[in-house]
């Protein structure tokens, strides 16, 4: 009679272990989810609406460094004004930013 109750208190054990370790891992991957991915999907979707707004006239600032005004604009690149002779064809993805009027000075 021992051993029935041992082996029936056994097997209430290991299903509550497993159960608690469901738990654990639903709770674990949803602050994966609130702390990593969901940040960075809010991040790429900002960049997908800056990279659609890009507009000529912008002054925009690229993942490289290079600050310039846009003056011409396409569906995947655009044209970057960086000195009073030089024009530099970029994709839209590689601007990192729009910078404020007047940043770009072109003297």
């Amino acid at each position: 009679m021992d051993f029935f109750i041992q082996n029936a208190y056994a097997q209430g054990a290991q299903q509550g272990s497993s159960t608690s370790f469901i738990i654990m891992m639903v709770v674990m991957f949803a602050a994966f989810y609130f702390l990593l991915i969901r940040p960075q999907q809010k991040k790429q979707k900002a960049h997908a609406e800056l990279v659609a707004g890009l507009s000529v006239g912008d002054e925009v600032l690229t993942a490289g460094g290079i600050l310039g005004k846009i003056t011409g604009v396409s569906e995947h690149y655009a044209v970057v004004k960086i000195s009073d002779s030089t024009e530099i064809k970029i994709q839209k993805n590689s601007v990192s930013m729009v910078v404020p009027k007047g940043t770009y000075d072109e003297a």
